[in-house]
């Protein structure tokens, strides 16, 4: 067996795919280079490193269920006014996933929400933090699921597990008494124990409108803006404005002589 034949072996055997690729490669780019074989092994390692980063990265993505990927480069700050864009780039740092704080988008539908939101997660997940999203119908119907099954301990128990989780769409429909409950519980045994983004569509005053018991949406309103990052996003929906864009893009096409 030539030493080709017997270096991929072994490669294959320790499980090393991105150095079986590159290795020839990198022999050749080191002896043109003129490098040190600590050099080579090292430009070896850097390319199997990468590899395995970006294989872990796809792997959390895909275990955090987010419906889609969005970065805070691609959030056009200056259409909405009243979001303090510096506060968002502080909050891009993560600081605030260690201090377990909160953090509360709330506008009206349209202004990003949820696109910074996610932004926030992809950061925390390229830090290595664990995150989970949801919409909060979503969580209630689990929650609800979870409670018939006789499973909500250990439910609990996996998202007392996250460093950061998602709450999105959080009035847009309103929930079932038990399903109101059984969310109190699920973000009062997050505080101070985990971090959370929300977003809203509702003022505050307004929330008794989806959870329907005074007290219990109080108590809920009590632990969440508690040391919570609280970011205004009102504006114009950023979909009903492109959706104007097209419509005069068609209705210019259609201005043109034939």
């Amino acid at each position: 067996m030539t030493n080709n034949l017997l270096l991929e072996s072994y490669l294959k055997k320790l499980r090393l795919p991105a150095i079986l690729r590159s290795y020839q490669q990198v022999a050749r780019e080191a002896a043109d280079r003129n490098q040190s074989y600590t050099e080579y092994l090292c430009a070896l390692m850097e390319q199997e490193i990468i590899q395995r980063e970006e294989a872990n990265l796809k792997r959390r993505l895909k275990q955090a269920r987010f419906p889609y990927l969005k970065t805070l480069e691609e959030y056009d700050f200056s259409l909405i006014p009243s979001l303090n864009k510096n506060k968002v780039l502080f909050l891009d740092q993560g600081e605030f996933i260690a201090k377990k704080e909160c953090i509360i988008f709330l506008g009206n539908p349209g202004t990003g929400k949820t696109h910074l939101s996610i932004a926030l997660w992809l950061c925390a997940l390229r830090q290595g933090k664990k995150v989970r999203f949801y919409t909060a119908n979503a969580l209630a119907n689990e929650l609800l699921e979870a409670q018939q099954e006789y499973r909500l301990g250990r439910l609990e128990k996996q998202w007392l597990s996250y460093d950061l989780v998602i709450l999105d769409e959080v009035g847009y429909v309103p929930f079932t008494k038990t399903g109101a409950e059984l969310l109190y519980q699920f973000c009062a045994s997050r505080y101070e124990r985990g971090s959370m983004i929300i977003t809203t569509n509702l003022e505050f005053s307004r929330w008794v409108e989806v959870f329907g018991d005074e007290k219990l949406t109080g108590a809920l309103l009590d632990r969440l803006t508690h040391r919570a990052h609280i970011l205004v996003m009102n504006g114009e929906s950023f979909r009903f404005r492109e959706s104007l864009r097209r419509q005069e893009a068609e209705r210019e096409k259609l201005r043109e002589p034939a």
